[in-house]
C-alpha cells in the first residue's frame, strides 16, 4: 500500500513539474516578442549611450571621463539641471495631493462622478498642438518673465490630474468597505480612518502614482517647446531643452554623458522611493 502510494506521488510530482515546465514555455514564447522589442529598441540603444558618452563625436576614439567634465562645467547644463529640480520638487507632491483630493471628492459625490471624471480626463484628449496654441493666446504675456515657470508647472498638473486621479480611485476601490464599518463602530472619525486605513492601504498606488508622475514630468517638454522654443526665458529651461539643443549641435559626447547622469539619477530617486515605500509597508 505505502508502495502504491509513493509511485502516485511521484507521478503526480512529475505531472505538475510537467506542467510547469509547459507554462514557463509557454509563458516565455509570448513574452520574448516584447523583451526583443524592448532589447533592440531600448536597452542597446542605452548601452550605446553610454559608450559614446566616452568617446569622441564620432564614436571612435577614447576620451575617458572629459564628456562629463565638460557637462558639469557648462553653464547651461546648471541651469537646466537646477530648474529641472525644482520642477520636479514643486510638481510631482503638488499632482499626487491634488489628484487624491479629487478622486477622494469623486467616491463623495457618486451620483456625479462620471460626468466629473469625463471632465477631468479631458485634458489626456486635447492634441499637444492645440494645448500650445490656447497658452500662447493666454500666458504670451507671462512667457518672457519668471512667471513663465509657474504657466509651465500649472499646464503639466491640469494635464496629469485627470490621469492620476484613475490610478487612486483604483487604490480606493480595492480596500474592503468592512474596514471602514469595523472603524465606524468603534467610534472613529472620518480623518482617523483616512490616517489609519486609507493611507496604510494605499501604500502601493501611492509608490506606482509617485514613479508614474516622476516618470511623466519629462513630458511637458513637448508643450514648453511649442510655446517658447528651443530658448525659452530662464525659469523654464529644462535639462529637454539642453538635450535637445546639443542634438541639434549634434554634440554627441555631451548629450550621451548628460543623458546617462540623468537616467542614473533617476534610477536612484525611483529605488530610494520604493525602498522607502516598501518599508513603510512592512510597518
Amino acid at each position: 500500500m505505502s508502495k502504491t502510494l509513493g509511485i502516485t506521488w511521484q507521478n503526480a510530482r512529475k505531472s505538475v513539474k510537467n506542467v510547469r515546465k509547459s507554462e514557463g514555455l509557454t509563458a516565455l514564447v509570448f513574452f520574448a516578442p516584447s523583451f526583443l522589442g524592448i532589447l533592440v529598441f531600448f536597452l542597446i540603444p542605452f548601452a550605446d549611450t553610454v559608450r559614446r558618452s566616452f568617446f569622441d563625436v564620432r564614436g571612435v576614439n577614447f576620451i575617458g571621463l572629459d564628456s562629463y567634465v565638460s557637462v558639469f562645467n557648462n553653464a547651461a547644463f546648471r541651469l537646466a539641471a537646477v530648474n529641472t529640480l525644482r520642477f520636479v520638487a514643486i510638481c510631482i507632491p503638488l499632482l499626487l495631493l491634488l489628484s487624491l483630493a479629487v478622486a477622494l471628492l469623486l467616491r463623495c459625490v457618486r451620483p456625479f462622478g462620471s460626468l466629473l471624471k469625463t471632465s477631468f480626463l479631458l485634458p489626456m484628449a486635447i492634441p499637444v498642438a492645440s494645448i500650445a496654441f490656447l497658452w500662447q493666446l493666454m500666458f504670451s504675456e507671462f512667457m518672457a518673465s519668471d512667471a513663465a515657470f509657474w504657466v509651465l508647472v500649472f499646464t503639466y498638473v491640469w494635464k496629469n490630474t485627470g490621469y492620476n486621479m484613475i490610478l487612486w480611485l483604483a487604490g480606493l476601490d480595492s480596500i474592503s468597505d468592512t474596514l471602514y464599518e469595523a472603524a465606524y463602530v468603534d467610534g472613529a472619525s472620518k480623518l482617523q480612518s483616512f490616517r489609519y486605513i486609507t493611507l496604510p492601504c494605499l501604500l502601493p498606488t501611492i509608490g506606482i502614482v509617485s514613479i508614474l508622475s516622476l516618470l511623466n514630468s519629462f513630458k511637458v517638454f513637448r508643450e514648453a517647446y511649442l510655446v517658447a522654443g528651443p530658448y525659452p526665458h530662464d525659469s523654464m529651461y529644462l535639462l529637454q531643452h539642453l538635450f535637445n539643443n546639443w542634438f541639434v549641435r549634434l554634440d554627441i559626447s555631451r548629450l550621451s554623458a548628460a543623458a546617462t547622469l540623468m537616467t542614473a539619477v533617476l534610477l536612484v530617486i525611483i529605488l530610494i522611493m520604493r525602498r522607502f515605500l516598501d518599508e513603510k509597508d512592512e510597518f
